[in-house]
């Protein structure tokens, strides 16, 4: 009796979570029109035929598998086996139970080729269409900026190997030829087997990180308008105007940062473009902040949290913060995902909210 019970209890609790999961990709089915997703991905996304001759996969069943494979933090193998056992994955997908599942190579190709075609960010911009004519998203407001790590597991180990290099290797050289020659040669790093070489190094908070790093702007809700990512060694401050000139407009009324921001030329853009500084104070040696900067950098503070909160929302949720892929076109792809999955995930819950309201 006692067993039965346990099981009855175990089947309870696996229908709970099942229906849980179906649930929210109705929602998302509800909110979102994939017709005008699925034109977007075909302007780089050609489908045609595969190799036996049979009709390839479409666009948008291969971009609706990336979402599942960013919400429930799988891999390529993971959500193919995801998509093939679960009825409401591959109902949200479009396959019908005699459907063959797109294999992880297939999705590899899928993925490089977007990369290569640099649609991430249209689709990101296309998706928040969709919520702000929903109302989901708002349409004008403040641009919240902040950028985070993204760990390479793919770190060079061991010593620095470095191979010389010249500028020339003609043959038959004279002797003049060979003395001017030693003057150009130089040592490069030698680049190790399964090393992520589009990587760096930087240090925080006393913590060496090689990867990249992930910037965002998001509006005042936390949802995120646009990504833009560069190498782990770069400084936060170079970020500032590449990540804000893919936000929309009637977004960009003001610009809310922290001080790692507060440089000159960064002053100089936002005054350019008419876009009111929020970047907070920093002190200088010899030169404390007076009291007005220190309460304005409080104001700042207040307001933030939401950036940082999508930060740790999208780590908390789909493993953000480590490199699934190498080079930093892939991983840029990766961060766009996080994105575009991470307004998705709350949609629903800001439908609610929005409702009540």
């Amino acid at each position: 009796m006692q067993k039965r019970n346990l099981q009855m209890s175990f089947s309870l609790a696996y229908v709970e979570r099942r229906t849980r999961k179906n649930t929210f990709l109705r929602q998302i089915d509800q909110i979102i029109d994939w017709s005008k997703i699925e034109k977007e991905i075909n302007k780089v996304y050609k489908k045609g035929k595969s190799v036996d001759g049979r009709p390839s996969y479409s666009g948008l069943l291969l971009f609706k598998m990336q979402l599942l494979q960013i919400w429930y933090n799988m891999s390529d193998p993971g959500v193919e086996d995801f998509v093939n056992d679960s009825l409401g994955a591959m109902r949200f997908c479009g396959l019908q139970l005699e459907d063959s599942v797109p294999d992880h190579s297939t999705l590899s190709r899928f993925r490089s080729e977007l990369v290569a075609k640099k649609a991430y960010d249209r689709l990101l911009r296309k998706m928040n269409d969709q919520l702000k004519s929903k109302g989901i998203m708002l349409k004008e407001g403040k641009a919240q900026v902040d950028a985070s790590l993204t760990d390479s597991p793919w770190k060079p180990k061991g010593k620095k190997e470095y191979v010389i290099a010249t500028d020339r290797e003609e043959e038959n050289r004279n002797e003049a030829d060979q003395q001017k020659e030693q003057k150009h040669q130089k040592l490069i790093e030698k680049t190790k087997p399964g090393v992520d070489s589009e990587a760096r190094w930087t240090k925080k908070r006393g913590k060496l990180y090689y990867g990249y790093k992930h910037q965002i702007a998001t509006d005042d809700d936390g949802l995120v308008e646009a990504v833009h990512t560069t190498t782990a060694n770069e400084h936060d401050s170079k970020g500032l105007k590449p990540v804000l000139k893919k936000v929309p407009t009637p977004k960009k009324k003001a610009a809310l940062t922290d001080k790692g921001y507060k440089v000159p030329d960064n002053d100089d853009y936002l005054k350019e473009e008419n876009i009111k500084n929020r970047i907070q104070h920093k002190a200088y040696r010899n030169r404390p902040l007076t009291t007005w900067q220190i309460q304005f950098n409080k104001l700042i503070s207040k307001q933030r949290y939401k950036v940082e909160r999508t930060f740790g929302g999208m780590s908390r949720w789909f493993g953000a913060g480590t490199a699934r892929y190498k080079g930093l076109a892939k991983n840029h792809g990766q961060h766009v995902m996080e994105a575009i999955a991470h307004n998705l995930k709350r949609s629903p819950g800001l439908v609610m909210v929005k409702c009540v309201q």
